[in-house]
């Protein structure tokens, strides 16, 4: 059997409501229903819905296809994101399931405003050699030559 997940028109008119659905892809949209996800209420604000989310993920590792407007419903819900990570290799956490993580700043050690203002002997610039012998060269230069004494001139 071809199973999709589909919107199944309820509600009268002018006031459609839809329930999530997984029907034989071979048959009309108000077919007999196979196995019933949730609903979808799209006229009230914010938009309403509610899917049962392991029964969807399985029917998607079963091989369900969904149609556009039902993927956009699952998605809302967090279905594909778990489909998404068991088709990767990785493990699937529902949106009810996911644990609170640590937020990104509490990993990193603060300094303290001194550790920064003090240089160790890695940060201390390097002089060349070559710099260093020329100064002493222009040193030894300096005194080597004998002044002049103004008054024997």
């Amino acid at each position: 059997m071809a199973a999709r997940i589909r919107l199944k028109k309820v509600g009268r008119k002018g006031q459609p409501s839809y329930r999530v659905v997984v029907l034989d892809g071979r048959k009309p949209r108000d077919a007999k229903v196979v196995a019933d996800l949730g609903f979808y209420d799209p006229k009230t604000d914010p938009v309403s819905f509610e899917i049962d989310n392991e029964t969807a993920l399985q029917w998607l590792q079963d091989g369900a296809k969904a149609t556009s407007a039902a993927r956009v419903v699952l998605s809302k819900a967090g279905v594909l994101q778990a489909w998404e990570e068991i088709k990767h290799g990785r493990t699937a956490e529902t949106p009810a399931e996911k644990p609170d993580r640590p937020k990104k700043t509490e990993k990193k050690a603060k300094e303290t405003p001194e550790e920064k203002a003090e240089p160790t002997t890695e940060d201390a610039p390097v002089e060349a050699p070559e710099a260093s012998e020329k100064k002493v060269e222009e040193n030894v230069e300096e005194a080597s030559e004998p002044e002049e004494d103004p008054e024997e001139g």
